[in-house]
């Protein structure tokens, strides 16, 4: 799948994850979705969440900048975070 990035697209840089590879691609993929529609982090993190909710269910959260701290208690396999450039995105689903 890393052949298929395109020039416009933002790699992204996995740091932590505990989800499966497809589920961590869709995550990338949604959060270059909202990257190319919004600017302001809160919307970023706003169209991941709404996305992740309505596609895997209930409740997902979502963290977008560039520099925050966080400890969270997450639902096994669905937790991961990652860059897009220089935006970390923290995405995570809870009970």
């Amino acid at each position: 799948m890393a052949d298929e990035k395109t020039t416009s697209k933002q790699e992204a840089q996995i740091k932590s994850a505990d989800m499966s590879e497809e589920m961590q691609q869709e995550a990338i993929e949604v959060s270059q979705q909202a990257m190319e529609q919004f600017t302001i982090e809160k919307d970023i993190a706003q169209y991941i969440k709404k996305e992740f909710d309505s596609r895997k269910g209930a409740t997902w959260h979502c963290i977008v900048g560039r520099n925050f701290g966080s400890f969270v208690t997450h639902e096994t396999k669905h937790f991961i975070y990652f860059y897009l450039g220089h935006c970390a995105i923290l995405l995570f689903k809870t009970q």
